[in-house]
């Protein structure tokens, strides 16, 4: 049996291209992701998803096993056994033990293929709280990193992870391209972006009053950056490193301005598949040389060693050339075509096509392992946010949820790489609130009238134990200028648009 580079405590030799220092690197970047996806997720599982949430999962899962539905229509665990409050708790704690183990490099391939099988069953069983793009990014991440060997090269291993970057970048711009509104075409996008964001930070507000100039180029640069970088991914190695940089620093701008959970921190943890062994190792020796003993791996624990060496001695007893390839090339061709099929089914206009690839893509859609992704395809000109009032018979009173504009004077938070789910959720809901409440937002209203205290967390303040009748006010928002941040101290100006039929609380 040949040794194990890993097992043995040392980095296996880089060699030219992205190989398994790469992997190794990307392995804990992942795991972290992970890792903090599973702390925010479990932070406020109970307001999503627990018995007296918003959206409850128990019931639902009932529902989907009363109908028939097989594993196939709805791939979630607690569609099979349950989603009571413990059963939702215990995957959370799952889950973290998992990204844990992938974090301290123990068998992190099985841990990912097992956490990855968890988080989708939570995003199905979550729904409209766990259906964002990085949702999906995270689960394609996941699956993709069950394939990925840390201990020899595997080109086609790492081509699908490239793959996976251009279709994240290069699908946004084909949705920027194609607005409807032609923003990012006209170089408007950027002049509304920082300040009707869902959740932006306080540095958007310095962003937003930036000259539209600067915006403008703002706008036409981000097209260009997405339609035209992305080939370099699969270019030499002076090509990947100018894409990396600017790659990098839009990831950057993003961070800073505003809060979209762990999707910028899973952005970057794939760019280092745009990197040879080398160039890690080189950062490593830079590090070494100015104090930092990171990387090397042979802190792992003995036992955790001895783990992974069974699962080795498993695995290459399948691991021969043949084999090897033969899985690869089926492995490549199928993710290829699927996810040609899906981008088809999402940018093609002519409805033959969409219509030739709409069975794959009914068959692949519940288990979101290939997705297409389209971030930004339209920027909001306008940010109307909802906010809940409560009226105890003689006044009302307005209650700010923790991370949302509010208050005009508080200063907008950066929460990232935590997620607020419902903060975030309601800014859809502000864009179309004409439409009637969606069932989260009939549940808030509910528990703030009977159950204050399921809801409490989400809120700054204390709610009322019993109001007497709770509704929704929307207000237009808009950044103050710098005049008039000086002038009141104010970030935010609003303007009463109306208010929704209220709900009475008696009985």
């Amino acid at each position: 049996m040949r040794p194990d580079p890993l097992l043995a405590g040392s980095l296996p030799t880089p060699s030219p291209g992205s190989g398994p220092v790469v992997a190794r690197l990307f392995d804990r970047l992942l795991a972290a992701v992970f890792l903090v996806a599973w702390l925010s997720l479990g932070a406020q599982i109970d307001v999503l998803a627990g018995a007296r949430g918003l959206l409850p999962a128990a019931p639902w899962a009932a529902s989907v096993r009363a109908a028939g539905a097989s594993f196939l229509d709805a791939p979630s665990l607690f569609v099979r056994l349950g989603a009571s409050d413990a059963a939702l708790h215990a995957g959370v704690a799952a889950g973290v033990v998992l990204a844990l183990l992938a974090l301290a490099g123990v068998a992190p391939r099985v841990c990912f293929g097992v956490g990855t099988v968890l988080y989708l069953s939570y995003a199905i069983a979550c729904r409209t709280f766990l259906g964002f793009q990085w949702d999906n990014l995270l689960i394609e991440c996941g699956a993709l990193a069950t394939l990925l060997p840390r201990d020899r090269r595997a080109r086609w291993a790492h081509v699908l992870f490239r793959v996976l970057l251009f279709k994240l970048y290069f699908e946004s711009g084909l949705a920027k391209w194609g607005s409807p509104l032609h923003d990012w075409q006209d170089g408007s996008a950027m002049t509304f972006y920082y300040e009707t964001a869902p959740l932006p930070a306080r540095l958007a507000w310095y962003a937003h009053g930036l000259p539209a100039a600067w915006h403008h180029f703002e706008s036409w640069f981000t097209l260009f950056f997405e339609l035209v970088v992305p080939f370099a991914i699969f270019g030499p190695r002076r090509l990947r490193l100018g894409a990396l940089a600017i790659f990098t620093g839009f990831q950057v701008v993003d961070l800073a301005t505003a809060n979209y959970g762990f999707f910028c921190y899973l952005a970057l943890a794939l760019h280092v598949f745009l990197l040879d062994d080398e160039d890690v190792e080189r950062v490593r020796r830079w590090a070494r040389r100015n104090g930092d003993r990171t990387g090397g791996g042979s802190d792992r624990p003995r036992a955790a060693a001895s783990a992974c060496a069974r699962l080795s001695d498993l695995a290459r007893r399948w691991d021969r050339p043949w084999v090897r390839r033969a899985a690869a090339g089926a492995v490549v061709g199928a993710y290829l075509v699927a996810s040609l099929a899906d981008a088809i089914g999402n940018f093609a206009a002519e409805p033959s096509l969409v219509a030739a690839v709409e069975p794959l893509r009914r068959v692949l859609a519940p288990f979101r392992v290939v997705n297409t992704y389209h971030l930004f395809g339209a920027i909001t000109r306008e940010r109307v946010e909802p906010e809940l009032q409560t009226f105890d018979g003689v006044s009302w009173t307005a209650h700010d949820l923790r991370h949302k504009p509010g208050a005009v004077g508080r200063a907008p938070d950066l929460v990232a790489p935590h997620q607020p789910r419902v903060d975030f959720q309601l800014w859809f809901y502000g864009l179309s609130y004409r439409r009637g409440a969606p069932p989260y937002v009939a549940a808030l209203l509910e528990r703030a009238c009977h159950e204050p205290g399921v809801i409490q967390g989400l809120f700054a303040e204390a709610l009322p134990a019993a109001p007497a009748v709770v509704r929704m006010a929307f207000y237009r928002y808009r950044f103050t200028t710098g005049e008039e941040r000086r002038a009141t101290g104010a970030w935010w100006k609003r303007e009463l648009l109306e208010v929704s039929r209220q709900v009475g609380c008696g009985g």
